[in-house]
């Protein structure tokens, strides 16, 4: 299969002014590697203006660039398998699936076969022609909930832009440790943890990220939270709540050593001993479609394990309150 092309025009902004020009365009075009990147500014397929240029150039803020992508075929080492993925929506410019907690998203160390990208070459072979077989954005393994795939290079090309623009609206519901008195705002850079490569951290020369959160319901010692992205780091929303020191339930990552709460039933440890995946689920995806710019807004229930686990919170809380009023 050939290599097909696609020039997406961009402006450098004022957060990325004085990086080198390589570096700057990784971050607004983060479905490429920046090795890649670098190959095309050296092969003179980015342009600033009309004038070629190099990738160790400085950003300006405010400078147009032309970048004319190479789309190579996904790796042969990608394979398609038949991996069932539930759609919310599909025509023939998109698909929204929703993600269950556990697939992987991309191949990688440790995880060549089984993931959706597997998955999504097998329901429709001519994805190879794309970046990541169509894949938009990306969610955390044991995270659940929406991700949109392009199927043509224009819907690509319409959705990155979004993506970029940050017109992609991405909320999600959440379980953290401990009780919130009310919502707010996380802007704190996140970047990769010096010593532990797993793991990002909140570090001052990190990438912008922001996160909005609002109170949902409250429980005796947890807190049920809607959050919006305003950015889309990896380990987001994870990290930020875990920063304000209120982790997500089970988050191996970034929630600490397992606490019993005060006076929680035994029915209540169980459940969440037994949740081992962070209770993150990405339930509202809303963009602007690429053929018809009519604004889609999508929604996922909360899965069974998600559910169950809302259920017993709301019960103990139940149960406390009877249990104080029948000692009054």
């Amino acid at each position: 299969m050939n290599a097909e092309f696609q020039v997406i025009d961009l402006e450098i902004p004022e957060e990325l002014a004085g990086q080198r020009l390589d570096s700057a365009l990784a971050r607004l075009l983060p479905e490429h590697s920046r090795t890649r990147i670098k190959g095309w500014i050296e092969a003179g397929e980015v342009r600033v203006g009309r004038l070629r240029c190099k990738p160790s150039d400085a950003a300006a803020a405010g400078t147009r660039v032309k970048v004319r992508l190479t789309l190579e075929p996904a790796l042969p080492t990608v394979l398609p398998e038949s991996i069932h993925l539930p759609l919310v929506h599909e025509d023939r410019d998109v698909w929204v699936v929703d993600k269950p907690a556990g697939l992987v998203v991309h191949p990688g160390a440790g995880n060549p076969r089984h993931t959706m990208q597997n998955a999504l070459l097998a329901m429709d072979p001519a994805l190879a022609a794309l970046p990541r077989a169509g894949l938009i954005h990306r969610l955390d393994k044991d995270t659940s909930g929406l991700l949109v795939v392009a199927r043509t290079l224009e819907a690509h090309t319409a959705l990155s832009r979004q993506l970029m623009a940050r017109t992609i609206s991405r909320e999600y519901l959440a379980v953290c440790v401990g009780v919130m008195t009310g919502g707010g705002t996380i802007n704190e850079p996140v970047g990769r943890h010096r010593s532990d490569r797993v793991r990002m951290t909140v570090r001052s020369d990190g990438r912008p990220a922001v996160t909005h959160y609002r109170v949902l319901e409250r429980y005796r010692a947890h807190t049920y939270l809607g959050v919006k992205l305003e950015t889309g780091r990896t380990h987001q929303i994870r990290l930020h709540l875990s920063h304000l020191r209120y982790p997500i339930v089970g988050d191996p990552v970034y929630g600490g050593r397992f606490a019993r709460p005060r006076g929680a039933p035994d029915a209540l440890v169980d459940t969440l001993r037994s949740f081992k995946r962070q209770a993150l689920h990405a339930a509202t995806l809303a963009f602007d479609h690429p053929r018809s710019a009519r604004r889609l807004t999508l929604q996922s229930p909360v899965p069974a394990d998600f559910a169950q686990l809302l259920a017993v919170l709301r019960a103990d809380l139940r149960d406390a309150g009877a249990a104080s009023a029948r000692d009054r």
